[in-house]
Parts: C-alpha cells; sequence; structure tokens
C-alpha cells in the first residue's frame, strides 16, 4: 500500500509517498480501508517536529473509512462497516490499523468524507463549545479564525449553546463565511484593533470566554478581551506558539487562561462515542455544517499542508488516497 511516511522533520518536502507493507490488525485492532483523511495543524506540528514523534512514521491524526478486517477480542466490528477517527496515528495511507475501541460508527446521512473532515475539528469545537467553557444563552464569547476549519464549526456550534458570537477573520471573503456561520459581530483583525473592537460591541462588558487557535499573533488582544473572570482558551498556535508570560497579569480581572487537548476530553470511549456522536448527529440532522475546501489526492498532501500553513483556505482540507 501507499503512504505518506515521515523520516526527517522538516518543510512540506518532508512528505515522502512510499510503497509500504500493508498492515495486519492484532488482537483488539481493526484494519481499514481509508475513504478520507483530514488534514489538520496539529499534522503541520508532527511533521516539523515542533510535536516530536518517534522515526519514522505515518502522518495523519483523523479519516474515516471501511472496515477490512478485524483482529482477535474486536466486538461491535465487522467488515464493511464505517468508521471514523481521531487522534490517532496513520491516517495518510491507503490503510490504517486502528485500536478497535478508538473507532466510532459513521451514521446513515453522513458521507465518509463529512465524517473524516469533522472528526478532529468537530469534536475539538463541541468540547470547547460544551466543556471547557460550557457557553449557554446571554454568554459572549470571541472565535478568532472564524472562517477555518475548527472556526467556522465553533461559531455554529456556540450559536446552537444560545451565545453571542464575536468573530475574527482575515479577509472580506472570510468575514462573510463567518457570517453565514452565524456570528452576531464581525472583526477584520489584520485592519482593526481587536480588543477595543471587543469593548464597543459589548459596550465594555468584554467577552465570558474567548477561544484562540491562533496562537502567538492573536494572544494579547485575547486576553485583553476576557471579561473579569472569564476565560481565555488556548488551543492551537496557528501563527506560532504563545510567549511566556507572568501570572500575575491574570490577577488585571481575576482572569483564567487554559491550554486543553482533544485527547483528555476523549480520553474514556464513553466519551468518545458521546462527543462523536453529537457532532455526527448534527451533521446527519443538517444542523451543523462542514465545509471542504479542498481535496488533494496522497501524493500530493505536500500542496495541503502548503495551503493550510498559508492560511488562506476557508473550511476543511481532506485527503483521499
Amino acid at each position: 500500500m501507499k503512504a505518506i511516511r515521515i523520516t526527517t522533520p522538516g518543510g512540506p518536502e518532508a512528505l515522502a509517498l512510499e510503497d509500504v507493507p500493508t498492515p495486519d490488525p492484532a488482537a483488539g485492532e481493526a484494519l481499514v480501508r481509508v475513504e478520507a483523511a483530514g488534514v489538520n495543524y496539529i499534522d503541520v506540528y508532527q511533521r516539523t517536529g515542533f510535536y516530536k514523534v518517534p522515526l519514522p512514521f505515518t502522518l495523519g491524526q483523523e479519516g474515516a473509512g471501511v472496515v477490512e478486517k478485524t483482529g482477535d477480542r474486536v466486538a461491535g466490528l465487522k467488515q464493511g462497516d464505517r468508521v471514523a477517527w481521531a487522534s490517532h496515528l496513520g491516517a495518510y495511507a491507503e490503510y490504517a490499523v486502528l485500536p478497535a475501541d478508538r473507532l466510532v460508527p459513521v451514521p446513515d446521512g453522513v458521507t465518509t468524507k463529512q465524517a473524516a473532515a469533522a472528526m478532529l475539528q468537530g469534536m475539538t469545537a463541541q468540547y470547547l463549545a460544551r466543556s471547557t467553557y460550557a457557553l449557554k444563552p446571554g454568554d459572549t464569547c470571541l472565535v478568532h479564525a472564524a472562517a477555518g476549519g475548527v472556526g467556522g464549526l465553533l461559531v455554529q456550534i456556540a450559536k446552537r449553546c444560545g451565545a453571542r458570537v464575536i468573530a475574527t477573520a482575515g479577509s472580506e471573503q472570510k468575514l462573510a463565511i463567518a457570517r453565514e456561520h452565524g456570528a452576531d459581530v464581525v472583526i477584520a483583525y489584520r485592519q482593526a484593533d481587536v480588543a477595543a473592537e471587543v469593548r464597543r460591541a459589548t459596550d465594555g462588558k468584554l467577552c465570558h470566554v474567548v477561544y484562540d487557535g491562533v496562537g502567538k499573533d492573536t494572544w494579547e488582544a485575547s486576553l485583553a478581551s476576557v471579561a473579569p473572570r472569564g476565560m481565555l482558551v488556548l488551543f492551537g498556535n496557528a501563527s506560532g506558539p504563545v510567549p511566556s508570560f507572568d501570572p500575575l497579569r491574570l490577577s488585571a480581572g481575576s482572569k483564567y487562561v487554559t491550554r486543553p487537548r482533544l485527547n483528555d476530553y476523549i480520553a474514556t470511549r464513553e466519551e468518545l462515542m458521546s462527543r462523536a456522536a453529537e457532532v455526527l448527529g448534527w451533521i446527519a440532522a443538517g444542523k451543523l455544517e462542514v465545509r471542504i475546501y479542498k481535496e488533494y489526492a496522497l501524493g500530493d498532501v505536500a500542496s495541503a499542508h502548503r495551503d493550510l500553513e498559508g492560511r488562506g483556505t476557508t473550511g476543511k482540507l481532506i485527503v483521499v488516497p
């Protein structure tokens, strides 16, 4: 089978299409024919070595496909079942072996491409809005990069929770997409003073929570946009890591800062199934739009990474082996 392998961390040129043996599932595992794989910023972090992974490895944290074979001691899965997964390496390939208890069923009404596009980013948006800071009617939140993969889903889910959403994006096209997702107020963060615009939009009350997946370029504005006793949720670093800062700064308003990650919110099988079922159920019911920006062949993954790092995309990138 063909797979994208990383032998030396680096730029997109480090993504090598190689022929490797098709794996065989061990006890508790399933072999899945990959029909689509999601492209995420964590893939970039792992490719560059910012997040350390033992070398060599097959890239890709998210995918969906059809079960081809199961190992011993696997119950509830059979050949032909449509499944999806997140937070497990190996999706940039024609086949992947995965722990059976990390696979979730893809319901009727959801394509495998939609499932691959929604698992990691969809469950991230879901836990951010439902658990890290559980939004409720009357809350105001700020969502950065609101036309991107996580941002677009997060705006939609926040509105489902009854929150007022202030969204930032980097172009007029992206601001229009944020409005389509339901944002109440949009801010062009490259031209405007984001914190000043947030203060104006909230009559000086600021936001109960700020969801920031951009990092270095936005975190100062994010911190300044948090209301007293509010929360800044730093869940990504698309522009680079946030610099070290003195925690004493949080005392101006008794603010909270957290740096969550998906794995800690799907640590158990029960929590994984619950979050995935809600996200995929919303998609099946037409209540959550997954915007697929572009599809790439397995051998063109380098282009997908360049597009993602260029921050010009508006939605999800997927790889179709």
